[in-house]
């Protein structure tokens, strides 16, 4: 990968062994905080790191750019691409965030995130699953979890639904079966895979209806049938998918009471082998 490839992050990291000590604790402290230089001037910079000026100057150019503005372009652009690091600050190091402080961002980002999802549009999701020839569920890196846990409990009233890739599978192994009667669930939370633009395009070919589900930050995507932004900022170091969890239930609850009698039927019979198995 050629030096203008590398990501902001990585040319700091390579270059920390190597660095004299004033260097080094500026290098230190942009890896723990690369959201600060994006923020703030050189002057600003070193007085957070408590280095000097001059020591920015080098710093930046050991990493290969020609001066303080070049490098904190770059760290601008990729604070778009949702790592958390970026959004961690200084101050949000010096003490712990209280309990309310968490309580109330969750509540904040649970009424941003509806105020965007109407009763219809969930509706209108849980007819295209409960009608769908078959349902793809799929989600990488912090994703993963969360497409895991709806398809799980989709599958109290859904038969034909399955999280891909599964351990040794390939998505062109399931991509190559979709079709116009599929609805597709995408989770591209922060950070997304490079290839998502990828895996969404094949979608559209397929013409399967498409749910994307993802943070704030995304651009809304026209091509998807439906696009849902779940707010996720948090007082602390991580992400807050409260929202996230939230849209989970409320859509597999939705279909569960669309399903009517055949939905209940299901869950009866699963409780019912559940008993005969022993496996509760």
């Amino acid at each position: 990968m050629r030096p203008k490839e590398l990501s902001f992050l990585t040319r700091v990291r390579q270059i920390l062994p190597n660095l004299h000590p004033a260097e080094r604790r500026l290098g230190d402290f942009v890896c723990d905080f690369p959201g600060e230089l994006a923020s703030y001037s050189a002057q600003e910079l070193a007085a957070l790191a408590h280095v000097s000026k001059a020591t920015v100057s080098r710093f930046v150019q050991r990493l290969g750019y020609e001066n303080y503005d070049e490098a904190r372009r770059h760290a601008r652009a990729e604070k778009q691409t949702g790592s958390r690091l970026f959004l961690s600050t200084a101050t949000d190091a010096t003490g712990e965030q209280s309990v309310a402080a968490h309580v109330a961002q969750g509540v904040t980002n649970l009424e941003s995130t509806f105020l965007a999802i109407t009763d219809s549009q969930i509706s209108a999701v849980a007819s295209a699953i409960l009608e769908a020839r078959k349902v793809w569920v799929l989600g990488f890196r912090a994703s993963h979890p969360f497409a895991s846990y709806l398809q799980w409990q989709l599958t109290q009233v859904v038969e034909n639904i399955v999280s891909i890739p599964g351990g040794g599978q390939t998505l062109g192994e399931h991509l190559v079966s979709l079709s116009p009667e599929d609805v597709v669930i995408v989770f591209g939370l922060r950070r997304r895979v490079a290839r998502m633009d990828l895996i969404l395009g094949q979608i559209e070919k397929s013409q399967a209806k498409l749910l994307y589900i993802t943070d704030e930050g995304v651009a809304f995507l026209t091509s998807a049938t439906w696009h849902f932004r779940c707010h996720t900022l948090a007082p602390g170091p991580i992400f807050n998918h409260v929202s996230v969890m939230a849209l989970c239930h409320l859509i597999t609850t939705r279909c569960i009471e669309m399903a009517g009698v055949a939905g209940r039927n299901r869950l009866r019979g699963i409780e019912a082998l559940n008993d005969s198995l022993e496996e509760l």
